[in-house]
């Protein structure tokens, strides 16, 4: 068998990459050796860093560099609500496109027992664990409506309801701007069903 060259294990390392087929890391492989070594090199060395120092907050469970991440650790946030959401890139797009000011908590995943996801995998323990202190008023679930994303909301928002807390959950239907024509039959049935007064 021949000896893997650095070049063939480089194109293969990234390869790990989400959408990135071997045409692709062929592409970055060859522009970082060719064009961009210094920016290859940075790379590397931030990505040695992250992956050694990165970890999740102990208190909501989003990646972190530190035991308790920088929402976590603000006093202008509103301890009274909190937003469950899958991953921690959702709290990104949260952050990033709206006003909202409350807590997070970070499932990292939906229960999936076909997959060895149940509810300890997504510390729905350390969840049950808020809600009993006393100062959540109000549950937001930002999760998927997929099957496995509704029966994951449907265990948190029995566990939330008794322990008194409201749970609400964002609405799902329409985008903005799209044509109800294009729309698939599961997105108007939920679009429908989260109707509001106008």
């Amino acid at each position: 068998m021949p000896e893997r060259t650095l070049l063939s294990q480089l194109i293969e390392a990234l390869r790990c990459l989400p959408g990135v087929g071997p045409k692709s890391a062929q592409r970055i492989a060859f522009h970082l050796l060719q064009r961009d070594r210094e920016g290859g090199v940075r790379l590397a060395r931030i990505m040695a860093d992250a992956m050694s120092r990165i970890s999740r907050c102990q208190r909501c469970r989003t990646l972190s560099e530190l035991e308790q991440c920088a929402l976590c650790a603000s006093a202008s946030r509103d301890d009274g609500l909190l937003c469950v959401v899958e991953q921690p890139s959702e709290v990104l797009a949260i952050e990033q496109a709206t006003n909202y000011r409350g807590r997070y908590f970070v499932l990292g995943g939906r229960l999936s027992p076909l997959d060895g996801i149940g509810p300890a995998e997504l510390g729905l323990d350390r969840l049950d664990e808020r809600l009993r202190e006393g100062l959540v008023r109000e549950l937001i679930l930002a999760i998927s409506p997929t099957v496995e994303g509704s029966a994951t909301a449907h265990v948190i928002a029995e566990s939330a309801t008794a322990s008194g807390v409201t749970v609400t959950r964002i609405a799902h239907g329409v985008p903005l701007g799209g044509e109800l024509e294009y729309l698939d039959g599961g997105t108007l049935a939920l679009a429908f069903d989260g109707r509001r007064r106008f």
